[in-house]
């Protein structure tokens, strides 16, 4: 099966590249783009360590096509932060030791930015926590994770989360 040419804005550059039709998002974004930020974990969509937005809504990389993704507006982790500045998500995970080792982070900001920007209200804890169902940190500290996404929730409720770059 032969290549396919595919046009994706990727953090508001556009990219046009020829990919194999088993292209999986993950890789085309990590080996074809050099944007590592968006990690493999599962490969199964299990863990969400691939989680990036695809038109403003988080999805999972890596049981994506690269094909599938034709056309859209994608964000990854590196399109989040404007002109050096941390995205307040970004600075909140700082502030409250949402880090830990780092593996999960960039799933954990991206599905939490997707999440926030359809909210209309400030969601609870236990409404955060469901949200990151799909998500998981290895190091078994949601905690900090959680507070994390509550501190930055009251900027980012009902706000479009990143769109093909940072806003």
């Amino acid at each position: 099966m032969g290549s396919r040419q595919i046009t994706v804005s990727v953090n508001g550059v556009s990219h046009t590249r020829e990919v194999e039709p088993r292209t999986l998002l993950v890789y085309f974004l990590r080996d074809t783009l050099g944007l590592l930020g968006t990690k493999i974990g599962c490969d199964t969509s299990s863990c969400g360590s691939c989680t990036v937005l695809m038109d403003g809504e988080s999805v999972k990389s890596c049981t994506l096509l690269a094909v599938q993704a034709d056309g859209t507006q994608l964000t990854t982790i590196e399109g989040l932060s404007t002109n050096g500045k941390l995205h307040p998500l970004q600075e909140a995970f700082r502030a409250n030791h949402g880090l830990q080792c780092g593996y999960c982070t960039a799933g954990m900001v991206m599905a939490a930015a997707g999440y926030l920007a359809t909210k209309d209200e400030v969601p609870d804890e236990e409404s955060i926590r469901h949200a990151l169902e799909g998500n998981l940190c290895r190091c078994t500290g949601y905690q900090n994770i959680v507070k994390a996404i509550a501190e930055a929730a009251p900027q980012l409720v009902g706000v479009p989360a990143a769109v093909g770059g940072a806003s």
